[in-house]
């Protein structure tokens, strides 16, 4: 196959559009292309007559054979054909032009230039390659370099010189890309990009897409994030709205852009309704004034100003239109006048463009005064677009006006179908003076701003207050923070539409089938359901407690009291013995009193009975189990009814001492928070929880004796700025960007950064520069790791290698880094360099945040038995308890232990245990004495009776 310049230029703009004009693939017609093909003919061969009539005719040759080329006489030749041969691939071009400087000397040969035309004023980089390859067919005929090359473009026929040695590079990378895909017998991936719209096969191309639902029909979507989806197994759109999944926005991204999601745009085309995420705001505070302006790129030349002044049918319309550029600045002036006319105007356009378009006026044609109303309108105007950027998601594979206003139902009755047509429509006005283009144009542009009025009015509804379920608007609009994250692979309640089909589901539960249905036909359900009917609840009252009698009144102080009314109150408890535990029920006797002086009716001063009908044994046995054995709290319940016959221990019981054991102890919780802050470490670490379908984030403070867990619902880190504000120990945490902002000094974790680096060179094993970083790295670290295995977390021991940190800082200030993960890693060294070896300045600090880490684990465990399913109250009294069972394990206390106690002071509780562990070695040493001196002694018979 021969690549000839057409097939170049062709592979710059689309692949695809190489491959069908190599096959002869017949072009569907496009009007913008046809023109553009016309324009270059005609300039072509204005320019080479040009050219001719400048250059004498002796010196002069049209076509010359390529043969004489090296001999050839001639200063200026036109349309000389070229064809040669590079690596296998076949070069043919008509070079349009060529200049040919005779020698300036023996021994140097003459100089040729190719030329080549091009109609626009402004030019490109493909411009630019496609002389490039002209000149590497002329040199390949020569057989010598040809470095340069002229491009006579443009309406005052500017000639720019083109350094084509310094294109040889890529062109050839070019050439080699195209000879594989031609030599292909396949086509290549059809992909839509912005070129589409000045394409010949545009139509037979977006058919083929839509058959397919392409993914390239999302006009946002880049080619990174097509392979990164194709890599996941996702082809279509279709498949992509499946991927959405509604999110809960931090609060420390409420005040930031939101981001764009593809899956989003996907998911409102499949169900051809607008999505919006948060709240569009649109606020048209005067009159509103649309504007489209129609201009000419290549020349920075505005000639058609579009206003249109209200809604509906009072609404006005002003076309502004400029013959030349040098009416320009007239246009601009009525422009001007027309907003000073208008009481609060409110400019109203779509896109950069008209934004441009203001900025280059006001550079060119004059700065409106300051007071004046048309400067408030341009500093003020609305580009509808950013309104509806992320924001506002239109069922269109674009967020083009026209697209977007033609889903609304608008429809353009002008020939000009894009802007770029517009442009071909211009030119054959000033060629022919047609007053029938101009007509179009004028039609055009007041289409645009009526469309643009459309669309700025439907989002302007959107700002409305509604009321509505399940994130559905009217007019099928669905608010997407309002929709319920779905949960494809758990169990989840059905909803039904029709109330009989509810039902006739709830009639299916296995719990209404075994007490309603099958219990009327079997014989033994029945019997069974009878007698659980029948049973009476009966306590067996281990220990009867009389309490005693009240000596005086409290409120007269008066002797003479009697007996008034007795009571009683049982207490369910548990009783701990030496090897088991069983159930255990006191039943409190005690009277009511009546003072005979002043008439006053009390109960005794000093109660022996409790106010909570459990005791303190089951509160803590309840506790044991559900905090530090993880046991849901329905498991607790069933638990306690069947080993010890508590059938009072019905469903919710759990929960209800989980409730009050989490108040008695949130002074014990807040003490922790508070030694935590105000310690010499701490280790922060945070991981994610799920609150009734809401994601919220725990967060651990950790030192080597506490641990506390805290609820926030975000990862919002401006909270730990106010409980954090006066630490001045060491920080040790992860790289979250939320613990820079915390003055105090600071040590990260550097498994996290080892984790990193290891991760990439498992992903990138052939990245010689990042794994050269990596391993000056590795060789710093290992010696400082060794000193901590000898001789502890001691800074005597450690200081020596801060020098060894200043060298190898050194060496990466010095190397000069290219691939993009090796200079990320280096920036990410450079910029955390206090942050990772603080550990050798400071004594007992940690190189890493394992601590924090390891007392996720046991929130993990729990967060896996609570399931989701808990409220947020539920969430902070579980952090409360789980944060005094972790810190007595940190102490080397028992959890059990201490909740039997009675104690709230953990530190108390375990000074208390280490001094009868002191006295019970104190004492060890007498009882093995006493224990020697019975074994000599004579057998005494033993004449007590046991009681």
């Amino acid at each position: 196959m021969t690549i000839t310049p057409e097939l170049f230029g062709a592979f710059f703009k689309c692949p695809t559009k190489c491959w069908l004009r190599a096959t002869r693939e017949p072009a569907m017609g496009n009007v913008y292309a046809e023109w553009v093909n016309s324009q270059n003919e005609a300039y072509r061969a204005t320019e080479t007559e040009r050219l001719l009539s400048e250059t004498p005719k002796d010196e002069s040759a049209v076509s010359p054979p390529a043969e004489t080329l090296k001999t050839a006489p001639w200063r200026l030749a036109v349309s000389l054909t070229g064809r040669t041969q590079v690596k296998d691939c076949d070069l043919e071009t008509q070079i349009q032009a060529v200049e040919r400087i005779p020698s300036a000397g023996r021994g140097k040969p003459a100089q040729f230039i190719p030329i080549r035309f091009i109609f626009t004023n402004k030019l490109g980089r493909d411009e630019k390659l496609l002389l490039a390859f002209d000149a590497l067919v002329l040199s390949q005929m020569l057989g010598r370099d040809v470095g340069h090359g002229k491009i006579i473009h443009g309406d005052d026929h500017a000639t720019q010189k083109v350094k084509t040695s310094a294109l040889a590079g890529d062109m050839r990378k070019r050439i080699e890309k195209i000879a594989a895909l031609l030599a292909s017998t396949t086509p290549p991936d059809l992909v839509l990009n912005r070129h589409c719209a000045e394409c010949e096969f545009q139509a037979r191309c977006r058919k083929i897409a839509l058959e397919k639902d392409d993914l390239s029909l999302l006009a946002g979507m880049n080619e990174k994030e097509r392979k990164s989806l194709r890599g996941k197994g996702i082809f279509t759109v279709t498949q992509l709205s499946y991927t959405f999944r509604p999110r809960r926005r931090p609060k420390r991204m409420r005040d930031k852009r939101e981001k764009y999601h593809h899956s989003l745009k996907a998911l409102a085309i499949r169900e051809k309704k607008i999505h919006i995420v948060g709240s569009p705001e649109l606020k048209i505070e005067g009159t509103p004034v649309y504007l489209d302006v129609e201009g000419l790129p290549d020349r920075d030349f505005y000639y058609l100003i579009g206003l249109r002044i209200g809604n509906g049918e009072s609404a006005v319309q002003h076309s502004l239109w400029a013959d030349s550029a040098g009416d320009e600045g007239k246009i601009w002036g009525e422009f001007l006048a027309i907003l000073e006319k208008i009481k609060k105007p409110v400019l109203i356009h779509y896109g950069s463009y008209e934004t441009k378009f203001l900025k280059r006026m006001i550079e060119e044609h004059g700065h409106p005064p300051e007071d004046s109303v048309s400067l408030k309108a341009i500093k003020s105007a609305i580009n509808l677009l950013s309104v509806t950027f992320a924001r506002v998601y239109f069922p269109t594979f674009s967020n083009g006006l026209k697209e977007i206003a033609g889903w609304l139902g608008f429809r353009w009755t002008s020939t000009i179908l894009t802007g770029m047509h517009s442009i071909a429509c211009r030119h054959v006005w000033e060629t022919k003076n047609a007053s029938l283009e101009k007509r179009i144009l004028f039609a055009y542009n007041a289409e645009d701003c009526e469309a643009l009025a459309a669309v700025a009015n439907e989002l302007n509804e959107l700002n409305q207050p509604h009321s509505g379920a399940e994130g559905a608007l009217p007019g099928g609009i669905i608010d997407t923070t309002k929709l319920k994250r779905e949960h494809p692979f758990g169990f989840k309640r059905n909803n039904f539409v029709l109330p009989e089909l509810e039902a006739i589901n709830k009639a299916a539960y296995w719990d209404y089938q075994r007490d309603r249905v099958f219990v009327k036909s079997n014989v033994v359900l029945k019997r069974s359901a009878h007698r659980a009917s029948k049973q009476k609840r009966i306590f067996a009252v281990n220990k009867t407690i009389e309490c005693g009698r009240a000596k005086s009144c409290p409120k007269c102080h008066s002797t003479k009291v009697v007996k008034h009314q007795e009571y009683s109150k049982t207490v369910f408890d548990l009783k701990f013995m030496r090897n088991g535990i069983k159930s255990w029920i006191t039943k409190y006797q005690f009277h009511r009193y009546f003072c005979q002086c002043c008439g006053a009716t009390f109960y005794p001063k000093e109660r022996c009975w409790t106010s909570s009908k459990h005791g303190s044994g089951i509160i803590a046995y309840t506790l044991y189990m559900s905090i530090e054995l993880r046991l849901p709290l329905i498991h607790v319940d069933n638990s306690l009814g069947k080993l010890f016959c508590c059938h009072w221990a019905y469903l919710g019981t759990s929960n209800r001492i989980k409730k009050e054991a989490a108040k008695t102890y949130k002074e014990t919780y807040e003490a922790l928070i508070k030694s935590l802050c105000s310690g010499r470490l701490l280790h922060v670490d945070e991981t994610k929880v799920s609150v009734r379908g809401k994601d919220g984030f725990v967060w651990v403070f950790a030192n080597m004796d506490e641990v506390v867990y805290v609820y926030r619902d975000s990862r919002d880190g401006d909270w730990l700025q106010t409980i954090l504000k006066d630490f001045k120990g060491v920080l040790v945490s992860d790289f979250y960007a939320a613990y820079d902002a915390i003055s105090c000094p600071q040590q990260k974790c550097l498994i996290h950064l080892i984790r990193d680096i290891n991760d990439h060179l498992f992903k990138h094993p052939y990245d010689q520069e990042f794994k050269t970083l990596a391993s000056g790295f590795t060789a710093l670290l290992k010696p400082m790791v060794e000193s901590i295995d000898s001789h502890g977390l001691r800074t005597r021991f450690l200081r020596k290698h801060l020098a060894s940190v200043d060298r190898f800082y050194r060496r990466i200030s010095q190397m000069t880094l290219q691939g993009e993960a090796a200079v990320k890693f280096g920036d990410r060294l450079q910029k955390n360099r206090e942050k990772l070896f603080t550990f050798l300045r400071f004594d007992g600090v940690p190189w890493n945040n394992n601590n924090a880490e390891h007392a996720v684990k046991p929130f993990a465990a729990l967060r896996h038995v609570i399931g989701g399913v808990t409220s947020e109250h539920g969430i902070q009294d579980y952090l409360i308890l789980l944060s005094i069972c972790q810190t007595c394990k940190y102490m080397g206390v028992d959890f059990l232990d201490f909740l039997r106690s009675g104690e709230t002071d953990i530190h108390a509780f375990a000074a208390s245990r280490q001094r009868r562990k002191r006295r019970r070695g104190h004492d060890q040493p007498h009882a093995a004495k006493s224990t020697a001196a019975s074994a000599s002694a004579p057998e005494v018979p033993d004449t007590q009776t046991d009681v």
